[in-house]
């Protein structure tokens, strides 16, 4: 036979878009042809296929004319997870191995010039799509890829060390070693080894914030001098989170398997991304050629944490309000288009001030007025517009530090942080941050005094729309963790303290 296909999947985007790798010998002048809209990398392979065969004691038709068809031809194909689906239909269509044999199966893998399997990206998106496509057919990875891949369930996934350990199984006759069934890769039940709230002390109203926006998914901006406890709190925001269900835990799973940075040991625990604030607008919504995930798409239901948010670029910030309102990104190239998700829980830090002084006691702001108000305004009022909570972190005195009694643990908190999410399900089928405006007047019934109080408030401090709607969530959350069915006066008159500006020099 001089016609052999092999089942493969190239990564678009977050999905895994299958591709039939069709290898051909025929009689001519001696020639290795790839075609199919290859990438540097694929065309690489030509030479990796060629030395992994003969160093693995395998023959090579060195005297046929060899064509390698990547199909789809319109989709892109990139990296070096073709090299196992190549190898093997050239096997196939010289009759080393029996092609009957690969219609039921899908590889990948890149090969080493030895003929040893690496690991590729992408392997769970790879098994989420094969699973999702109802195909009856095998999945054979890399060892190293395989335990991540069989972490969805209902898919065989069968892992392989070296070329060889495939040829053996699928030598003619049927006589061969069978491949391994993989296992999926072991979870850590050991508790979260996450920092605990009751290291932070004293910071009540802070603490108090930080537990209404683990309620309800809420964006958190906290404000205040150096040294107040911004970040450690904010690191403790993952120890208030419940836990993720499974169809999350794949999507944050698969998402992190795209960009290579998957341990399965860590599966089904949310992530907290904190990039540095040199980051840029692709660095963080995603970018490039092919297009990759950015940092808010790695964050997929998990905590997305931006210290010294002023100092991060203009176009940066700005490039997040979309994300942070759709929880999508889409990707518009000349060439390609992709779409990766982007629902995160964005907690930033900032100081007030240059100096990072203004509003401390024990210190003496430097900046004038101009310079504080210059600093502020790299904040633009549609981003600041889509934060829910605007918190200030004081500055607390030694004596009162050294005084202050140790807060409650993390785990004490997140129980009261679950009872409020069950609540929220139960009533609207989601957390109150992913409320639209109709079903947001719809579940969030205040009392009279309490909707009188909100109006009154946004008239005179010039809210817009979308910032009434965040206090109204904010005052929502508030209610669920009181277990009120309606919204109080005070807890109206609390969300609004939770959205208080950015503190000025006059």
């Amino acid at each position: 036979m001089s016609l052999a296909v092999v089942h493969s999947r190239a990564l678009d985007g977050l999905a895994a878009a299958p591709v039939s790798v069709e290898v051909h010998l025929a009689n001519g002048l001696p020639m290795f042809t790839l075609v199919g809209l290859a990438e540097t990398e694929v065309k690489e392979s030509r030479e990796r296929v060629r030395a992994a065969l003969l160093n693995s004691g395998l023959s090579f038709p060195h005297n046929r004319r060899i064509t390698v068809n990547l199909a789809p031809a319109d989709l892109p194909k990139e990296g070096g997870r073709f090299d196992l689906p190549i190898a093997l239909g050239i096997l196939a269509a010289s009759e080393q191995i029996d092609p009957e044999r690969l219609q039921d199966m899908e590889c990948a893998g890149e090969l080493s010039l030895a003929g040893e399997l690496r690991p590729v990206r992408g392997a769970l998106a790879m098994s989420l799509a094969l699973r999702q496509s109802g195909l009856a057919r095998d999945l054979v990875l890399p060892e190293a890829n395989a335990a991540e891949a069989a972490l969805v369930g209902g898919v065989a996934v069968f892992g392989a060390a070296h070329l060889l350990d495939l040829v053996a199984a699928l030598s003619p006759g049927g006589d061969g070693s069978p491949l391994q069934r993989a296992r999926p890769a072991t979870v850590s039940l050991a508790p979260d080894a996450a920092p605990d709230l009751r290291d932070i002390k004293g910071q009540a109203g802070p603490k108090r914030a930080l537990e209404i926006a683990a309620a309800g998914a809420l964006n958190l901006l906290l404000i205040g001098p150096p040294g107040t406890g911004k970040s450690m709190l904010a690191q403790r925001l993952l120890g208030l989170l419940p836990p993720l269900d499974e169809e999350q835990a794949l999507e944050s799973a698969a998402v992190l398997s795209l960009a290579g940075q998957f341990e399965p040991a860590l599966w089904g625990r949310r992530v907290l991304r904190a990039p540095h604030h040199s980051a840029s607008s692709v660095a963080l919504v995603g970018g490039g050629s092919p297009p990759r995930p950015g940092e808010i798409t790695l964050a997929q239901h998990g905590v997305l944490f931006l210290d010294e948010l002023p100092e991060y670029p203009r176009a940066a910030l700005e490039a997040l309000r979309e994300p942070m309102e759709n929880g999508r990104i889409l990707i518009a190239r000349a060439a390609r288009h992709a779409e990766f998700p982007a629902r995160f829980q964005l907690v930033a830090a900032m100081n007030p001030c240059p100096c990072g002084q203004l509003g401390n006691p024990l210190g003496e702001c430097r900046c004038s007025p101009d310079q504080v108000s210059r600093y502020q305004r790299r904040l633009s009022g549609p981003f600041l517009d889509r934060l829910d909570l605007l918190v200030e972190v004081p500055v607390l005195p030694p004596q009162v530090l050294a005084a202050a009694p140790d807060g409650e643990p993390s785990a004490v908190v997140a129980a009261r942080v679950a009872a409020a999410r069950e609540l929220a399900l139960a009533r609207q089928g989601c957390c109150n941050a992913l409320l639209s405006p109709a079903l947001l007047e719809a579940h969030a019934q205040a009392e009279p005094a309490a909707a009188a109080l909100l109006q009154k408030t946004a008239t005179r401090l010039g809210w817009s729309g979308r910032g009434y709607h965040r206090v109204l969530r904010v005052a929502r959350t508030i209610a669920d963790l009181a277990a009120s069915p309606l919204i109080a006066p005070a807890h109206m008159a609390e969300a609004v303290q939770l959205r208080r500006g950015l503190q000025t020099k006059g």
